[in-house]
């Protein structure tokens, strides 16, 4: 199990958006573009993946605890902000199906087609521009 495997896991378990990730990740100073952390989720055969590093991780779990747990100043609940957490995925899940209505095409009827007579047939070739020339290579015809 590598990095990228434990970096998945956590996000899943913890139900984490890539833009809340991103935030977690300031609590330590740690700035990473979304794009950084889509190739950290990719597969290992992608193209694109890219292989997260002990660094990223560990700032990654350093983050986590602060975030979960809060500061010596200010404690938090754990299961609270969990429950937080999963309450945004909720709300987004709830809020999609409305969004993708509006940018659905209209269906239109099926047009019908008139039904087909005999073989299909090739289009044909345009006529060529350039005449055919024959050329005789500065041969001497033959009386």
């Amino acid at each position: 199990m590598n990095n990228n495997d434990v970096f998945k896991k956590l996000r899943v378990a913890l139900q984490l958006r890539d833009d809340q990730i991103v935030e977690i990740l300031e609590l330590v100073d740690f700035r990473i573009s979304k794009a950084e952390l889509g190739a950290f989720f990719r597969n290992a055969d992608h193209p694109g993946f890219m292989e997260c590093g002990d660094q990223v991780l560990r700032n990654f779990l350093n983050a986590l605890i602060i975030h979960l747990r809060g500061t010596k100043e200010e404690p938090k609940n754990p299961q609270d902000v969990i429950n937080q957490n999963k309450a945004a995925v909720a709300a987004t899940k709830a809020e999609r199906p409305a969004d993708a209505a509006l940018f659905e095409k209209p269906k239109k009827p099926a047009a019908k087609k008139p039904p087909m007579k005999g073989p299909p047939q090739r289009p044909k070739k345009p006529a060529p521009v350039v005449e055919k020339v024959k050329f005789n290579n500065g041969k001497q015809k033959k009386k």
